[in-house]
């Protein structure tokens, strides 16, 4: 028997093949090879076509069905993982209105915003666990206020995932752990929050039906067996957004524990068995995939936009044509930590939440031109978002979530000696390097709705470690260059208050 995770990103889809017997993957692939291109229709915008993440599950679900082998009749249950915050719109005949305004599209920061003291602070706070901010609701609230004529079009709204899963079963469902994540859900009711529906003027027949993370929610119909290649009647028995999956994925189920990844946007997830938030709104608490309200497991998320999309870009177009990312390191890891004063700022892609939604761009300091070469910018690129996790973890741990140990993905940054041990040395730390990816955390959760296991932990639970960075005590040459890039960043905050989006 065998399980099909799907990890619907925005640089693209990822689709692995696990035996449910062994918890080992048989192949996975992902479509396109090179990164799904982000529309930016104007500064700060972020978009990208719900039809051509179908387009490209299709096309990897075929690649991975051709490469493995496998009978499609032997995958008994498909499960979803997908990028967080974004919004499909739909009509009744289940047309998408409108490009998904994705996750790191900023333009509606402002509505949150005089949400969060129209509906007041504490109340948001209370009851959301966030202020609105820049999250789905909001982003409806901006095709509300400047698209009526696709707002009065709306059947329902969707999520990333949901929209995948209608693909594929023609059920238009969400979870709860998802409505959290678009701030719609109401904690202290445990309903859709009506304070902000109300405000914003929404119909609450927009939202999905909701069904729990690890549920039957549909079975596959003909189309969309006919397009991918899989059985008719195959299940979909799993969502979350990609944060509460890569945490699901890495066995981080319970308080305490703490998951990373270093993709396009570098993102921190701990656990604690309460819902909590931060006065400040620099983190967000959204439903864990074991939330429920007798177990309120609540993950606390902090996110930086500006993350291997900076080091993406270094790649493109400051390397040399054909130079790979291992190439990079080694050249880079034959400097001290420091990068011998060049220093990079990485918050070029998008506001960023950490700082009050500010746009601060990406900024490259102290750049001297008879001494800096090509290998000075790698290593600074890879330090600098080194060093906005680290300033970022600091908000974490301000409200108790242990770091003493990260567990993350053999993949994206965390693969980088650089990146990982400048983070373990900063916040001594133990990081710890698992072989499993979130598609594959999606194939075995898809695995626990169907009874094939018993618990997510007992699903997750034969992770293997690859390696181990654990935290140096001579770590001189890093904490003064984390000052001055401190330094640097302050300065950068104290210029910027026009910059709130």
């Amino acid at each position: 028997m065998y399980l099909l995770g799907l990890d619907i990103g925005s640089s693209s889809i990822k689709a692995s093949l696990v035996d449910a017997a062994t918890g080992l993957a048989l192949q996975t692939v992902k479509s396109p090879e090179k990164e799904l291109p982000i529309s930016a229709p104007q500064l700060g915008w972020a978009e990208q076509d719900p039809d051509v993440w179908w387009e490209h599950v299709c096309l990897a679900i075929r690649k991975l069905l051709s490469l493995s082998a496998v009978n499609p009749a032997e995958i008994k249950a498909i499960g979803i993982a997908y990028q967080m915050h974004g919004l499909v719109v739909i009509d009744k005949q289940h047309k998408v209105l409108r490009p998904s305004i994705i996750w790191c599209d900023s333009r509606a920061s402002k509505f949150g915003e005089e949400a969060f003291s129209a509906i007041g602070e504490e109340a948001c706070l209370n009851h959301l666990l966030n202020s609105p901010g820049n999250f789905t609701a909001s982003k409806l609230k901006w095709v509300k206020d400047n698209e009526p004529h696709i707002y009065d079009q709306i059947y329902k709204i969707m999520l990333p995932g949901d929209y995948i899963a209608f693909r594929l079963t023609g059920e238009v469902l969400s979870t709860v752990s998802g409505l959290s994540e678009g701030v719609f859900w109401d904690f202290k009711t445990n309903t859709p929050s009506s304070a902000l529906l109300d405000y914003y003027g929404f119909d609450p027949g927009v939202l999905p039906e909701l069904h729990p993370s690890f549920s039957l929610q549909g079975e596959l119909h003909q189309k969309a067996a006919t397009e991918t290649g899989l059985s008719v009647g195959t299940k979909v028995t799993y969502r979350a957004g990609d944060q509460p999956n890569n945490a699901l994925s890495l066995n981080v189920l319970e308080a305490g524990e703490v998951a990373a990844t270093g993709g396009t946007s570098g993102v921190v997830y701990g656990v604690v068995d309460k819902p909590a938030f931060d006065t400040q709104s620099r983190v967000n608490s959204f439903a864990h995939v074991n939330y429920t309200v007798e177990n309120p497991m609540t993950g606390i998320l902090l996110c930086i936009n500006g993350a291997g999309i900076q080091y993406s870009w270094v790649k493109n177009y400051i390397a040399e044509s054909g130079i790979s990312y291992a190439d990079m390191e080694m050249l880079a890891s034959g400097l001290e930590p420091g990068s011998e004063g060049l220093r990079i700022l990485p918050f070029g892609n998008g506001a960023e939440r950490i700082f009050g939604n500010k746009l601060l761009g990406s900024q490259i300091n102290n750049l001297q031109l008879n001494i800096h070469q090509k290998q000075h910018i790698y290593r600074a690129a890879l330090e600098g978002i080194a060093f906005s996790f680290v300033y970022g973890v600091q908000i974490l741990q301000d409200l108790g979530v242990d770091t003493k140990v990260i567990r993350a993905g053999n993949d994206n940054l965390f693969q980088s000696a650089i990146f990982s041990g400048t983070i373990s040395n900063l916040l001594q730390s133990r990081i710890e390097l698992i072989d499993t990816t979130g598609a594959i955390g999606a194939a075995k959760a898809a695995g626990v709705a169907i009874g094939y296991y018993a618990s997510p932990g007992e699903a997750v639970g034969q992770n293997k470690t690859v390696k181990v960075y654990e935290p140096e005590s001579n770590i001189v040459f890093h904490q003064n260059a984390y000052q001055k890039w401190l330094s640097d960043l302050n300065a950068l905050l104290d210029r910027k208050d026009d910059y709130v989006m």
